[in-house]
């Protein structure tokens, strides 16, 4: 999906993060849970909770685009329960692979607007 940037004026440029790299990152961080869409909120599926949207906060946001192919765009959110008890990823496809369960659910989260490595 994502591959490293080409090197610049000596220096190496950063390397892309991928979708599995980036989730292996947030549990090392302690989002360990995963959400799933529902119709009517996100189940943490580790402790069989389910949240409404407005009941998570979202920590970090990491959206994903296919170099070639439209069917890999994803954002990954990381989220916390409000009560503290739930910290875990939610990966939401978007584009033409977006399910209306989850392009509710994240139009509902609440939390940082920008992505990571936007600008």
């Amino acid at each position: 999906m994502s591959q490293a940037l080409p090197k610049r004026r000596g220096r190496r440029a950063p390397v892309m993060e991928t979708l599995s790299s980036a989730l292996e990152r947030l549990a090392r961080a302690g989002f360990c849970d995963s959400f799933q869409p529902r119709s009517d909120g996100l189940l943490a599926l580790d402790a069989g909770r389910l949240y409404a949207p407005e009941q998570l906060g979202v920590e970090e946001v990491v959206r994903f685009e296919g170099e070639s192919d439209p069917e890999d765009e994803a954002v990954l959110f990381a989220l916390r329960s409000r009560d503290g008890a739930v910290r875990g990823t939610f990966v939401a496809p978007y584009g033409t692979a977006a399910d209306p369960d989850s392009a509710e659910m994240m139009r509902r989260l609440e939390g940082p607007r920008k992505a990571r490595g936007e600008r």
